[in-house]
């Protein structure tokens, strides 16, 4: 295991992680504003189509709303655009760079997040010093067109006990069933729709607010 070599400086992940998609909710600098203003912990950028250039500027102002709210920042799947902004950190799925390949170019204090749909996955993530899992697409999701049949709550449960890592649910999940993901065992719930869907800005972070309300009941 390669564990204790790279989590002395990880922080704290559980609560809401919120994940900007362009085609949503007025775009990445507005989701992420939302989100921030609703108190997510975690940000992810994700574009699947927009070049390293075009998204280059969007990515170093979320840097800066980021680090004044002390929210994690985290880029989908470009971790030489991650490195270069100063992100804490990539989140690499199945068809991105492999998590030890990202570890060895971006050292012990970055952030490496890994998308698995199988205990065994993840268990291979965190033997490849991953630092927490994306688990899912628990209740499958259309706004990530290759996430794969939904894999339950009964596989996230099975996913959260085969790792030590912290575990982030993901896929379809909204204000009806987040609850369901925490009793699961999930630290963190993913969110795409149920914040940028929400309507206009201030819509957006009243969605992320009572998710966070949620997800923080006792």
């Amino acid at each position: 295991m390669h564990q204790s070599a790279h989590t002395a400086s990880v922080p704290n992940l559980r609560g809401l992680y919120v994940i900007t998609d362009e085609r949503l909710g007025g775009g990445h600098l507005r989701i992420a504003r939302a989100g921030i203003s609703g108190g997510a912990r975690v940000l992810q950028l994700r574009d699947k189509t927009a070049s390293d250039a075009e998204l280059l500027p969007i990515a170093r102002e979320i840097r800066k709303l980021t680090s004044n709210s002390g929210v994690l920042f985290v880029m989908n799947d470009r971790l030489e655009l991650a490195l270069k902004i100063g992100a804490d950190g990539v989140h690499l799925g199945p068809g991105d760079l492999a998590v030890e390949q990202a570890r060895r170019i971006a050292g012990n204090d970055f952030l490496i997040g890994a998308s698995c749909g199988t205990p065994e996955e993840a268990r291979v993530a965190e033997h490849d010093s991953a630092n927490y899992i994306g688990a899912g697409a628990v209740f499958g999701t259309a706004t990530k067109l290759d996430a794969g049949e939904a894999i339950g709550l009964e596989t996230l449960r099975q996913i959260v006990s085969s790792t030590r890592l912290p575990v982030a649910a993901i896929g379809g999940i909204n204000a009806c069933n987040i609850a369901s993901t925490i009793e699961a065992g999930a630290q963190m719930a993913c969110v795409v729709s149920a914040v940028a869907s929400a309507g206009n800005e201030i819509q957006m972070a009243n969605a992320a607010r009572e998710l966070v309300i949620i997800f923080n009941e006792p």
